[in-house]
């Protein structure tokens, strides 16, 4: 199994939001959304060349690493997986930028 590695992008009182990396290279996202109730949710996003046993793999690696080091009680743990292919990372801030350069951008920052 790849060491994963979790860089957090946001995070609120009551969810957490992280790219997920192998070896240095971004391989997917998850979004995790505690409630008041016993459960958590989480949105997964991987590539397309992710297997049902690589899914389930990284959701036990979340659950542990994530979830359960948040030490908040939960007796049901909801993963709502997508997988697919990044189209990008879009910005209002990266559409200023663009207009400033006078480039004509639409506020797409390609992924690396």
């Amino acid at each position: 199994m790849p060491e994963y590695q979790y860089e957090r992008e946001s995070r609120t009182p009551y969810s957490e939001a992280y790219a997920i990396e192998d070896e240095g290279d971004v391989v997917g996202r998850v979004d995790i959304h505690f409630t008041s109730s016993s459960a958590v949710y989480a949105t997964l996003c991987v590539p397309q060349d992710f297997d049902d046993d690589d899914i389930q793999e990284l959701m036990a690696d979340i659950d542990e690493r994530l979830v359960l080091a948040a030490d908040r009680y939960r007796e049901d743990f909801v993963v709502t997986v997508w997988r697919g292919a990044p189209a990008g990372v879009y910005s209002e801030d990266d559409e200023e930028e663009d207009e400033e350069d006078d480039n004509g951008g639409n506020g797409v920052r390609p992924l690396p």
